[in-house]
């Protein structure tokens, strides 16, 4: 069973805080050539916006895609991007939010890949248990 993304829901919760806090969310977007995002705000391959309600309309944070217009230079642009290419989100007064790492969206992809390469699911669940080995930290509980 293919189980969806943890990330927009992430996303969704930190936008969610900035919002209640009355803090500036920023969300960091790794560009890539497929994008029609504005070329001058580019750097180093990536991309911050500030998505705060004064900022942007018609915020959309959706499972596969964010969507939203905004003014840039004084020109009105709708702008588009997988969730996939977030980075992460945090608000800008108190740089506090989430940092996804790398591996988070090559991880979920490897794993899908995987399911539709016919393998057992014993060998993909054992598949993704090493994968995530290697990169996942882990966390303690202390009384």
């Amino acid at each position: 069973m293919n189980l969806p993304s943890t990330k927009p829901y992430l996303i969704r919760a930190i936008y969610e805080w900035c919002s209640d806090c009355g803090y500036t969310p920023l969300v960091s977007v790794k560009v890539n050539n497929e994008m029609n995002l504005p070329s001058n705000s580019i750097s180093n391959g990536e991309i911050i916006f500030n998505i705060h309600p004064n900022a942007v309309h018609n915020l959309v944070i959706g499972n596969d895609i964010i969507s939203f217009s905004a003014r840039f230079e004084g020109i009105a642009r709708e702008i588009d991007f997988p969730t996939d290419s977030v980075k992460g989100i945090f608000a800008r007064e108190v740089n506090q939010g989430l940092a996804f790492p790398e591996t988070f969206v090559e991880n979920e992809k490897v794993h899908q890949k995987t399911n539709n390469d016919n393998k057992t699911e014993d060998s993909v669940r054992l598949d993704k248990e090493k994968q995530t080995r290697k990169d996942k930290t882990t966390l303690r509980l202390i009384k």
